[in-house]
């Protein structure tokens, strides 16, 4: 298995000559130019990343770390932990929301294990633990540093292996009861914000619960020492199992040349981290769609990343990265439809200068 290193090392640039071969199919094709918006670019993006203008994405993997959060011994959650691996179980049985939704779009779906307390292991459950669960952030670290790093080379170590079998559309979710509190404590370091302004209801806590996830929130960032500049520190310190797993797994998506969606706000603070230990990972990156949670905004700004769906999305499990197949789907369809405007015999649009 690679070291984090190797892997960070393995990101290359973009192919851009691949990219502008893309973009010339694009105009070439008979429609106003630039009118798929943020889907253009999406595609040409994957072209540039592949090195390879002839796109398919017909193998699609989503992968869902699961892991317990121990600051959910705080009370910042309507449920308990034991709620993670039952959806996990789900997941890998095929009964759980995201799965629904991913046979519409032809995405085969795999739980991964980063560290669900006292799970015993399951079958379709990926077993990647590294230790029992998180620490309780408001109180100690959520790991050690040397956890963390071995959390991210095993999810790279997977990504890894799923594209030597073929997956070329790779998303990104989450299932850990907590996690919005651990992404909130996170978002505000790593955004310079304030609690308040990053953090939302998750599952849905009243105005009570709010404030009292916000006042655990302070709790963990008083504690915290970890320097704002090292993402490892950070998620050490605040973060969980899941977001180092989904970190690791964006570095080796990025490593590998595998077009990676990022879900909603967890994912998206995981795919930070990534893009601040390796900017090149941004070049693998898309995004699905704009988070209810407050932080998730402001990240995809920090990432220069725009989502093209805004739908209040809260769901997690990587549901807002499988809607985000189909569209893909149709998309690339036209850009493989050969209608071009000399087949059409339509005089082309031209830029304007």
């Amino acid at each position: 298995m690679r070291t984090l290193t190797e892997w960070i090392s393995r990101i290359g640039p973009p192919d851009e000559a691949a990219g502008q071969a893309a973009q010339e199919r694009w105009n070439s094709i008979a429609k106003p130019l630039g009118s798929l918006g943020q889907f253009e670019t999406a595609v040409t993006k994957i072209a540039s990343l592949r090195g390879d203008p002839e796109i398919r994405l017909t193998a699609k993997t989503l992968l869902v770390f699961c892991a317990d959060n121990g600051v959910v011994a705080q009370g910042v959650s309507q449920c308990g932990d034991s709620v993670t691996a039952k959806v996990a179980v789900a997941l890998a049985e095929n009964r759980s929301t995201a799965s629904a939704m991913a046979t519409d779009t032809g995405c085969r779906v795999i739980p991964a294990d980063m560290g669900m307390r006292d799970f015993q292991g399951h079958s379709g459950v990926v077993n990647l633990r590294v230790r029992n669960a998180s620490g309780d952030i408001s109180r100690e670290s959520a790991m050690s540093r040397e956890e963390c790093i071995r959390a991210m080379e095993l999810a790279a170590d997977l990504v890894e292996r799923l594209a030597g079998e073929g997956t070329d559309l790779l998303a990104i979710g989450e299932m850990g009861i907590g996690n919005t509190t651990t992404t909130a404590a996170l978002s505000a370091v790593l955004l310079d914000r304030q609690p308040e302004e990053v953090t939302g209801r998750g599952a849905g806590l009243s105005t009570d619960g709010l404030e009292h996830k916000i006042k655990v929130i302070r709790q963990a960032l008083t504690r915290c020492t970890a320097d704002r500049n090292d993402p490892i520190g950070l998620i050490a310190e605040l973060g969980g199992l899941d977001i180092a797993g989904m970190c690791g797994a964006f570095i080796g998506a990025a490593a590998c040349r595998v077009p990676v969606i990022m879900d909603g706000c967890i994912s998206a603070a995981a795919a930070l981290c990534a893009a601040r230990l390796c900017p090149g990972v941004k070049t693998a990156l898309l995004a699905s769609h704009v988070s209810a949670e407050p932080a998730g905004r402001m990240i995809l700004r920090e990432l220069g990343l725009h989502a093209p769906i805004d739908a209040g999305l809260r769901l997690g499990e990587g549901s807002g990265a499988l809607m985000l197949m189909p569209l893909l789907d149709m998309v690339i369809r036209v850009y493989q439809s050969g209608q071009s405007f000399e087949r059409l015999g339509i005089d082309p649009y031209r830029a304007l200068s």
